[in-house]
């Protein structure tokens, strides 16, 4: 109590200090990071001054991926969403500067173009009416959110307001491009070029000097060369942010001792075993595999793979154990064996002759919901269900089967007598397989499947063969707790002796991989190990310098052990990384000088001859292929042979594989059109058809873009 007192006393000290530590709490986070309290915590992207807002933007993001049905990373969403917004308010403000709208009067003649088919918008006379589309907008609003049939659909007014969104902002988009492809068009000029790039030809006599006569050793490409071709062509250096790691994988697998627990405790289901009952306080004999009565049950207690009753051709039993399987008898096993990420232990349950291919008739009974059901379809489960007993009982009664087709919805197989014939390995309804296989021609019955209910008779069986009905106990293939400590204890003491020693070093000791990776801010996937975006973020977090290194536990893998090894910023790539493609190019125009002080001479077969090559020719030379027979893709050479007169010679042209000396021999030329109308038309259509895309790419170009993905969202 006099503790208590004295706390009660000393209260408002003790606010203070909780106050004091939870405002130093605060600073230091705004220290650690000081955008913490940034507006652009909030906004995930602004585009010519507007902002993209974090939650509308991960709530579109959500609402993508469900839609997606899980198929898709949340990165690939959000760049899925990122881009549609991107282009939303870029073209919006496009269409803002020139005025573009839909008004009223339009709205309704889209929906009429829209819409004018469906039976709710038509007279008596199947004539599309306004009044009652206007009618059913009404409705729509005064029902304040609860659904409406519309055709094949239920719609409510937030989502027919959405689609009339599309509609417009479709319609918009095609007045803007349409605007944009009348002032596209090609001239009569540009047309007797097109004609006269196909048309016209030339002949030449050339020779090549290979740049592989000069040795690569000969030629010194040194620092100061390669950062001067960077300068003269900065737009094909140009890299983002990136980040260098390095790391090491540990990976939670099942041991040697793991996978013979497993086998062990497969081979013990096999017999009986003996159990005290707490309650009855008697010992009680759990049947095993060898003598439980319900396989189904039985197996389904104890295996990670649930019973299949089944019958199994040869091809649809396990690779691994197919051989071994087909020489079962009733009630003997095989195994364990191992498949995939499972050890089995199977046992033989039934053999039995079955054919391969059957020919049955049968009359569909369709109900709501049931797949591809269409909106005529009212019964629900229970009624099909009852329909299809009442044409069986017509059936047995002496009804022939097709007298009563007329009530099956399946239109495909009624043009044929309600017939279908499938083999086994077809894709079936599994319900409508099995009765059909495993019964007896002229059997007839009621089956239920997921497009409704059958009344199902079997004509015709062919092609028997040996069908297997196997039980499988099977166990996936985990990790034991000591093996994953295991892990965890090697992955941690790897961990701290990288605090002091040598990464690569520490490695090689342990027979661990160095596995290097190079990543984008906005990367997420690590090769063999999926989208890893944690590893990603800390690389390019500001603390995270050069040396750091991190554990990250993978899912479903292990952890791995990640160092940085190298920052390198936006701007131009390094040196070292651009050498990479400058210094063969490089390389080439030092051979091309060296190629050129070499060549005397003043005609082609002079300077063959004093260079040690064989002059060639080439005819009927077009603007339109720019491949040189003998020689591979040079347009340089072919250019230089359409700007040069019959019987001239060319000064050396450094081409894609060497140095060549060119002369027109022959110059052909295009015969004159009495009109270039349809090859200008053909020009139009093309320039026209790629507007939309390059127009959107100068405008995105062009746009003011302030992307903070990776620190929002990312």
């Amino acid at each position: 109590m006099a503790i208590l007192n004295k706390i009660r006393q000393r209260s408002l000290i003790l606010i203070l200090v909780i106050a004091l530590a939870l405002f130093a709490f605060v600073i230091q986070g705004v220290i650690d990071n000081p955008n913490a309290f940034s507006d652009t915590q909030g906004v995930v992207a602004t585009v010519n001054g507007e902002d993209i807002e974090r939650n509308d933007f991960q709530q579109k993001v959500k609402n993508y991926q469900d839609r997606a049905g899980g198929r898709i990373t949340s990165t690939q969403a959000m760049n899925a969403i990122y881009n549609q917004e991107l282009r939303k308010i870029i073209m919006e403000n496009e269409y803002e500067a020139l005025g573009l709208s839909v008004e009223k009067d339009e709205m309704r003649d889209l929906l009429k173009n829209s819409f004018q088919s469906y039976p709710e918008f038509q007279d008596e006379n199947g004539t599309f009416d306004v009044n009652r589309l206007n009618a059913f907008i009404a409705n729509l609003k005064d029902l304040k959110g609860d659904t409406a049939p519309l055709g094949n659909f239920l719609v409510n007014y937030e989502s027919w307001a959405n689609n009339e969104q599309t509609i417009a902002s479709n319609a918009i988009q095609q007045s803007y491009y349409n605007l944009i492809r009348a002032g596209i068009g090609a001239t009569i000029a540009e047309a007797k070029d097109e004609y006269n790039a196909d048309a016209k030809n030339v002949d030449i006599r050339f020779v090549q000097i290979p740049y592989t006569t000069i040795a690569d050793s000969l030629v010194e490409v040194t620092t100061s060369d390669i950062k001067a071709y960077m300068k003269d062509h900065e737009d094909d250096f140009k890299a983002e942010a990136s980040r260098e790691v390095i790391y090491v994988e540990f990976k939670e697998e099942a041991s040697v001792a793991d996978e013979d627990a497993i086998k062990a405790d497969l081979l013990k289901l096999k017999t009986d075993r003996a159990e005290y009952n707490d309650s009855s306080g008697n010992t009680d004999t759990i049947p095993g595999f060898d003598t439980a009565k319900d396989i189904e049950e039985f197996i389904n207690s104890n295996s990670d793979i649930n019973y299949d009753d089944s019958f199994l051709r040869v091809a649809q039993l396990p690779a691994v154990a197919k051989d071994s399987l087909m020489k079962l008898n009733v009630g003997q096993y095989y195994g364990p064996y191992k498949d995939g990420e499972f050890f089995k232990l199977s046992k033989m349950i039934a053999i039995e002759q079955m054919p391969d291919t059957v020919n049955v008739r049968h009359i569909l009974v369709p109900f709501v919901g049931g797949q591809r059901a269409d909106a005529s379809v009212t019964k629900t489960p229970e009624e099909a269900k009852k329909t299809a007993d009442s044409i069986l009982a017509k059936i047995k009664s002496g009804t022939k089967f097709m007298d009563l087709l007329e009530l099956s919805s399946d239109k495909v197989s009624n043009e044929n007598d309600g017939e279908i014939e499938f083999a086994y390995n077809a894709g079936m309804a599994p319900e409508f397989k099995a009765f059909s296989f495993e019964n007896k021609v002229g059997d007839v019955d009621v089956v239920g499947t997921s497009f409704g209910y059958h009344v199902i008779e079997i004509l015709e069986q062919k092609s028997t063969n040996n069908a297997y009905k196997i039980g499988t106990l099977a166990r996936k293939i985990e990790p034991s707790d000591q093996t994953l400590q295991d892990v965890f204890n090697k992955m941690s003491k790897f961990e701290i002796a990288a605090k002091d020693g040598d990464f690569q070093e520490l490695a090689k000791e342990r027979e661990l991989i160095v596995k290097p990776i190079t990543f984008k801010e906005l990367d997420e996937n690590i090769p063999g190990l999926g989208s890893q975006r944690q590893v990603v973020r800390w690389a390019f977090e500001e603390g995270t310098d050069i040396g750091d290194y991190k554990n990250f536990p993978i899912s479903g893998f292990g952890f791995i052990v990640a160092k940085l090894v190298e920052k390198n910023e936006e701007g131009l790539m390094s040196v070292e990384d651009a050498s990479i493609t400058a210094l063969p190019k490089i390389r080439k125009e030092k051979k091309a000088k060296m190629i050129r002080e070499k060549i005397t001479g003043t005609t082609v077969e002079e300077i063959a001859k004093n260079q040690g090559q064989a002059s060639k020719t080439a005819a009927a030379l077009t603007l339109k292929n720019t491949t040189l027979a003998g020689a591979g893709n040079e347009p340089k050479v072919i250019g230089a042979a359409f700007g040069l007169e019959q019987g001239k010679t060319s000064k050396p042209i450094d081409g894609e594989k060497g140095v060549y000396i060119i002369e027109v021999t022959k110059v052909t030329d295009a015969t004159e059109l009495d009109n270039y109308t349809s090859i200008m038309n053909r020009l139009n259509t093309t320039l026209r058809n790629s507007v939309q895309g390059k127009v959107y790419q100068a405008l995105e170009e062009a746009a003011d873009i302030e992307d903070n993905r990776a620190k929002t969202v990312y």
